[in-house]
């Protein structure tokens, strides 16, 4: 009986233990935050790897700045030192200057020490002195009288100028004009020439076609002419044979044989006329192939002579244009000025 109760309990305990390790199983299976299954250890180590190697790399580009940020440092603690020391310098310098060129005895106010000045005066400083009130300028109407004359003048000249400029400016537009009115009468005449040039080819391409037909005219006449000779070639034949001596007679025989020399000395005269046509026709096609080409050197030239021409004009209305306008830079406040500032502790 009490054997029995005991492996029931060990039965038990062993059921439970299985319940209870299946049960963390199940949780730990379908538990997405504590899975401990599916890991692609691969991907995991080559996502560590990937971040070592970022690690490092932010590393070695942290201590790159840190260098350059330490060597930029030395160089503005040296330029700063060296700014010090030059500022120091001209301190100095200004202090010797001052020590030696403006003593208090040279300055205008070193009387203001010794208001009795005037009183202790000896009758030989006295003399000295200029008439008048001190601080007068004896020469300010000689000096008025001056400036007058010289605001006159200036006037003057900037009228003069002004004329000369007006007078400047027209003789460049009328060049300007004339320059235009060339142009155009050199275009004028390059349209001449080539309108020329188009009616000779015009002209010589007619002459060609009409050598052309009468070529196959006089090919077609001699191919009549030759069947016409085959026959008086052939005819003699017939006739000094004993059957047509009979049939005929010598005088139609002698007839013939001149008609057949006739036929012969003018197919002769139409071949020479004909390749003198042909000669003359290579010369005038030679002539005009060589006009042509002359007219479009000429044209070359003359185009490169406008433009030439026109680039010098645009150079010098540049520069007329140029020495027009008023100086922008002059008077313009540059660095040097801002820089003559806070440099001294005065």
């Amino acid at each position: 009986m009490f054997g029995e109760l005991l492996l029931d309990r060990e039965s038990a305990a062993r059921i439970q233990n299985t319940r209870s390790k299946e049960a963390e199983r199940r949780e730990r299976i379908f538990k997405h935050k504590e899975r401990t299954i599916g890991v692609d250890k691969q991907a995991l180590d080559m996502q560590l790897k990937e971040k070592e190697l970022k690690e490092q790399e932010e590393k070695e580009q942290q201590q790159k700045k840190d260098a350059e940020m330490l060597h930029n440092n030395r160089v503005a603690n040296m330029l700063a030192h060296r700014q010090q020391k030059q500022k120091h310098e001209t301190a100095k310098s200004i202090d010797i200057f001052r020590q030696q060129h403006q003593q208090p005895q040279s300055r205008r106010e070193f009387d203001l020490n010794d208001p009795q000045s005037l009183k202790t005066r000896g009758p030989a400083e006295a003399q000295m002195l200029i008439p008048g009130l001190i601080g007068e300028d004896p020469h300010s109407k000689e000096r008025q009288q001056r400036q007058r004359e010289q605001l006159r003048d200036w006037l003057v000249q900037q009228h003069a100028e002004r004329q000369r400029q007006r007078h400047t400016q027209e003789m460049e537009d009328q060049n300007y004009q004339q320059f235009v009115l060339e142009v155009n009468n050199m275009a004028l005449e390059v349209e001449k020439l080539e309108m020329e040039n188009r009616k000779a080819i015009v002209t010589e391409t007619k002459d060609f076609n009409l050598a052309m037909s009468e070529e196959k005219r006089r090919q077609e006449s001699e191919n009549k002419d030759t069947g016409i000779l085959d026959f008086i070639d052939r005819a003699p034949t017939d006739v000094d044979s004993p059957q047509s001596i009979m049939g005929a007679e010598r005088r139609e025989i002698v007839q013939l044989k001149e008609f057949q020399q006739q036929q012969i000395e003018e197919i002769q005269r139409r071949k020479e006329r004909e390749e003198s046509e042909k000669r003359r026709y290579d010369r005038v096609r030679t002539d005009s192939a060589r006009t042509a080409e002359l007219i479009e050197r000429q044209q070359a030239k003359l185009n490169k002579e406008m433009r030439k021409h026109l680039d010098s004009s645009n150079l010098v209305l540049a520069q007329s244009r140029k020495q027009l306008k008023p100086d922008l830079s002059k008077g313009a406040i540059s660095e040097s000025f801002f820089s003559q500032f806070n440099t001294c502790s005065r």
